[in-house]
């Protein structure tokens, strides 16, 4: 196996620039002096690998699946994980043409674990003993989590009004919570100054580049999951454009081995009230408008990833779509009432967005279609309070019983 430094290379998805693995740490030098208070970054940078390299060696799925896939991570050793069980969550088949990935049984109950076990791993071996990290609340309790376990110090900076269940996991893991005035780009902009200032390593979305490459672990699980078969189509809940971008990652990387010949029709779902990231897919300038959407963790001014997942929705013909608040809290209760799975809303509006794709008459019938569940209900009641009607007490006899019933 290669040495960390010579195993992958960054690629900036803006100038096109080469770095090797151990010159930077987040963003391309270059593009990074360009960047502006009110716009997505410039010069997240992409995780390469050698694959002319791994096709002479490791081109068969199952010798990747046996190594854990660790020739495709960008750290050196699988024992650099924590020890809590990040990823391989259920595949439920509903009906021939719907299945559901169900992130919320990680760890701290998102997606977000993928993210935090890789990057809390490079770390280890890099000899960083604290992360910082800004959050809305999944990422910032992940990272709490999950160097709980690696016996790491976690500072999360949050926005005043992130939820409150989220904020109490955060409290529980022993992390080190900041509360910001201001909105999630406020604390996402002081937590790179305190990393810099203070010397912690930065698992912020999109500025650490190996936030994708977490993520796009789900790829590997779904192709394996579905016999060695993609899907037709994969919907994925959009906020900052991490996630999507991890998904189209993962199946990129086994394109570049020749184990697939094709990439998923991968769909972006956006919440209405907070949809910048689509909204500004064919725009020559970024328009900003302020969100404002019950799905509290894809609610994004700015989305940090903008311009990879635009080139990967662009590149590989990916599809788009807004749903309403009231669509997201429908699709919340058909998902607990109809299949005992209960997801937060941000979760909710990627089954809204097939939904929405299938009552339109844009899905076959004989496609398979794989809904991304990326956190557990549990994480933002407040947000579902209107959908709970709770009866109020009766007397413990069997006529107010029947009264109730």
């Amino acid at each position: 196996m290669k040495k960390n430094s010579n195993k992958f290379h960054f690629e900036c998805i803006n100038c096109g620039e080469h770095y090797a693995g151990d010159e930077v740490k987040y963003l391309c030098p270059a593009c990074n002096e360009k960047n502006q208070k009110d716009q997505p970054p410039l010069g997240v940078l992409k995780v390469n690998y050698d694959f002319d390299y791994l096709k002479e060696s490791q081109t068969d799925f199952s010798k990747l699946k046996s190594t854990g896939f660790l020739s495709l991570l960008p750290i050196n050793n699988l024992e650099s994980l924590p020890f809590l069980k990040v990823g391989n969550t259920p595949l439920y088949k509903v009906n021939e043409g719907l299945f559901f990935k169900d992130d919320s049984q990680n760890p701290t109950y998102s997606f977000k674990d993928r993210a935090s076990a890789l990057v809390s791993a490079y770390a280890k071996e890099q000899g960083w003993g604290t992360i910082v990290a800004a959050s809305t609340g999944n990422a910032g309790s992940s990272i709490a989590g999950i160097c709980a376990a690696r016996r790491q110090k976690a500072i999360v900076l949050v926005p005043e009004k992130a939820p409150i269940a989220k904020l109490t996991q955060i409290i529980m893991y022993g992390a080190k919570i900041v509360p910001v005035k201001g909105t999630y780009d406020d604390a996402f902009d002081l937590s790179v100054l305190a990393g810099e200032a203070f010397g912690w390593y930065n698992r912020n979305t999109a500025f650490n580049p190996f936030t994708v490459e977490g993520k796009k672990t789900v790829s590997f699980e779904l192709f394996d999951q579905l016999g060695l078969k993609i899907p037709e189509r994969i919907f994925v809940p959009v906020g900052d454009g991490v996630i999507i971008s991890g998904v189209y990652k993962g199946f990129e990387d086994l394109l570049n081995l020749g184990i697939i010949n094709k990439m998923p029709e991968i769909v972006a779902v956006q919440a209405e009230g907070s949809n910048n990231l689509i909204n500004n897919l064919n725009s020559a300038t970024f328009q900003i408008t302020e969100s404002c959407t019950m799905a509290d963790s894809i609610s994004v001014d700015i989305p940090r990833n903008f311009y990879m997942a635009k080139q990967y929705l662009k590149k590989y013909a990916g599809m788009a779509v807004s749903v309403t608040d009231g669509e997201i809290l429908d699709a919340s209760i058909r998902l607990s009432k109809t299949y005992g799975l209960f997801a937060e809303p941000a979760s909710a509006a990627a089954y809204a967005g097939y939904l929405k794709m299938l009552e339109s008459h844009q899905i076959g019938k004989s496609s398979k279609n794989v809904v991304l569940l990326t956190g557990s209900g549990l994480k933002d009641i407040a947000a579902l309070k209107s959908a709970i009607n709770l009866p109020k007490p009766i007397f413990p006899d069997l006529e107010n019983l029947k009264k109730i019933l």
